[in-house]
Parts: C-alpha cells; structure tokens; sequence
C-alpha cells in the first residue's frame, strides 16, 4: 500500500518532467532557426560587402570609360537583349552594368553584363563581366552557376588581372561545397602560380586556416 501510494504521488512529478523536456526541445529548435536565419543574412551581407569593395577598386579602365559613364545615359526601356541594339557601343553597356551594380539592382546588371558576355568582344570588359557574373550568381547562392563564370574567365582570359581572384573564387566555392581537398588544391595553386597577386595572399591565409 505505501508503495502503491509513493508511486501515486510521482506520477505528476514525472508528467511535469516530461513537459519541461518537451519545452526544452522546443526551445532548442527555435534558437536553431534563428542561429540559421541570422548565418544566412551574414552569408549574405558579406557578399554584399564584398561586391562593394571590389567596385571601390580602381579597375583602371581606359579615359574614354569615364567619359561614356558621365555623358551616356541609356533609357531603360531602349534596352532590349535580343541583340537589336548591338549598335551601342560596349562602354555605353558596361557604364550601365556598373551603375546597376552599385544601385544593387542585381537582376538588371545580370542581364547587362550577360549581354556583354553573349554579344561583344573586349579583352578587358568581357572578363569583366564573366567576373561580376560570378560575383552575382555568388550573392544568389547559385554555386554552380558562379564557378561556370568564374572558370570561363579563368579558361578564356588566362592572362586578365581578375583571373587570379576567379581562380581563389573557385577554391571558394569548392569550400562551400564541402569539397575540402579539392579546395585547398585550388588555394595552392593560385599561391604558385600567382606569388605577387592579392589574391595569393587571401589564398595562403586560407590555407593556413585549414592546417
């Protein structure tokens, strides 16, 4: 009988335990969510940042760049991409591309640095564009389609001044991928084969990172 009644009298002890459990759980879950939610606005607001500082840069462009970005200005409704209005010229494109990317209306300066990549050749603004294109397609999360840019610049204008950055982009997008070995081969060889360009030495610091 003691025993019976001992038993009665824990029996609200152990449904009140498993209710703070459950609590518990619930609580565990929330804080996950919002753990994710905030590393994705991270993710994303240094992607962000980092297309800002990369248009900071001086890309040296030629004078005549300066002078189409001040006096041309191309209405958005005469822009079209069928390839009707090839008689632009490819600075009046660029200007626009850029503008585009720093309002960070990126949608429209995808389409305008696309259209530069599909309808001109410029050994200097071509793989400028396949770079934005990758920066772009990175800041949308689209991994597979940001390293087909990047290796397209990589592959097509080996000697460009922004190939070493696509390559070190690469490696990048290998890490987020979960592609670790792969990664570091990457890293390794922008550090070999470019000793001297910035971009070695985000890559070097990388690799030390992972030792």
């Amino acid at each position: 009988m003691r025993f019976f009644l001992a038993a009665c009298l824990l029996i609200p002890v152990v449904i009140q335990s498993q209710e703070v459990d459950a609590s518990d759980i619930l609580f565990l879950k929330v804080q996950e969510l919002e753990a994710e939610i905030s590393a994705l606005r991270s993710e994303f607001e240094a992607q962000a940042y980092l297309i800002e500082k990369l248009l900071s840069e001086n890309e040296a462009l030629p004078s005549k760049d300066t002078q189409a970005n001040s006096e041309t200005s191309i209405p958005d409704n005469t822009f079209r991409f069928q390839g009707i209005n090839d008689s632009q010229s490819i600075d009046e494109v660029y200007a626009q591309a850029i503008a585009q990317l720093n309002d960070k209306n990126f949608i429209e300066a995808k389409k305008s640095f696309a259209y530069l990549a599909t309808n001109f050749s410029d050994d200097e603004k071509i793989p400028l564009s396949l770079f934005w294109l990758g920066e772009i397609s990175l800041l949308d999360s689209n991994l597979e389609e940001s390293e087909e840019f990047f290796q397209s610049l990589a592959a097509s204008y080996p000697d460009h001044w922004r190939t070493p950055l696509a390559h070190k982009k690469i490696g990048d997008i290998l890490m987020m991928s979960n592609e670790v070995e792969a990664a570091k081969i990457k890293y390794q060889f922008v550090v070999q084969t470019y000793p001297s360009n910035a971009a070695s030495s985000l890559a070097l610091q990388l690799l030390e990172n992972m030792e």
